[in-house]
């Protein structure tokens, strides 16, 4: 059997005070940079993002710039429009990132886990600038605390 192969146990966790889900979707993006810019020394990225009518965010797009006014689709998530088991990230031609898909599927997967994204009825927009490398650590220590939160949760489930 594939190791993906069967749904795994969903994973209810109390938010963390001051976490946000907007944070977290930016820290995912940071830790990803490299992997999604490659050579470019400099750009933006748009993280944009829409709510289902429960108030959680169900898909999300990457934009990338690297040229004033030019934006390219790096990726897109979505909860709804899936045929797939399970959601998936799917990377446009040119761009992929394993880091990115694992972190945005943990992150999407687990909303619950931090304070909700201000839903104002209209759709999210993150916007992410070249990060320092203060930002990149404090990103990597952001995420590798929110994998070990929901990996707790899930050895909790299990045993």
């Amino acid at each position: 059997m594939e190791p993906y192969a069967r749904k795994p146990k969903r994973v209810e966790m109390k938010p963390v005070m001051g976490v946000t889900l907007d944070w977290m979707l930016e820290c995912a993006v940071v830790v990803s940079w490299t992997d999604l810019l490659q050579s470019e020394k400099s750009g933006l990225i748009h993280v944009d993002y829409c709510f289902s009518p429960k108030g959680s965010v169900d898909s999300l797009k990457l934009w990338l710039s690297t040229t004033r006014g030019h934006w390219h689709l790096a990726c897109e998530y979505s909860t709804t429009m899936s045929t797939h088991p399970r959601s998936v990230v799917c990377f446009e031609q040119g761009y992929e990132s394993a880091e990115l898909a694992r972190n945005l599927e943990l992150i999407m997967r687990h909303q619950d886990a931090f304070q909700p994204a201000l839903n104002q009825g209209r759709h999210g927009l993150l916007q992410v600038c070249v990060p320092t490398q203060q930002e990149i650590e404090t990103a990597s220590a952001a995420i590798a605390a929110a994998h070990l939160q929901v990996n707790s949760m899930a050895t909790q489930l299990t045993a």
